[in-house]
C-alpha cells in the first residue's frame, strides 16, 4: 500500500528499499567520521611533510581511524 510508514520495501513508490544506511541517523554519523578521518590524514601528512614527523599526531590519527572503523562495523 503506497503511503504506509511501516518501512517495508514494497511500500516504496519507486521500488527502492528504504531504511538502509541512507535513512538511518547512524549512516550520517559514520559518513561524518569517515570524512573527519580522511581530512585528518591529509592534515597529519601535510604537517609531517612540512615540519617533520610527530608520533603523537600519527597515534591520534590511528586511534581516530580505529574508532571510525569500529563505528562502521558495529552500525545496526
Amino acid at each position: 500500500m503506497t503511503g504506509s510508514t511501516d518501512g517495508a520495501p514494497h511500500d516504496s513508490p519507486h521500488g527502492f528499499a528504504h531504511g538502509s544506511m541512507r535513512g538511518s541517523r547512524h549512516g550520517g554519523a559514520i559518513g561524518t567520521m569517515g570524512a573527519l578521518t580522511a581530512g585528518s590524514l591529509v592534515a597529519v601528512t601535510a604537517y609531517t611533510v612540512a615540519l617533520g614527523g610527530d608520533g603523537w599526531l600519527w597515534f591520534g590519527w590511528v586511534v581516530l581511524g580505529l574508532l571510525t572503523l569500529a563505528m562502521a562495523v558495529t552500525q545496526p
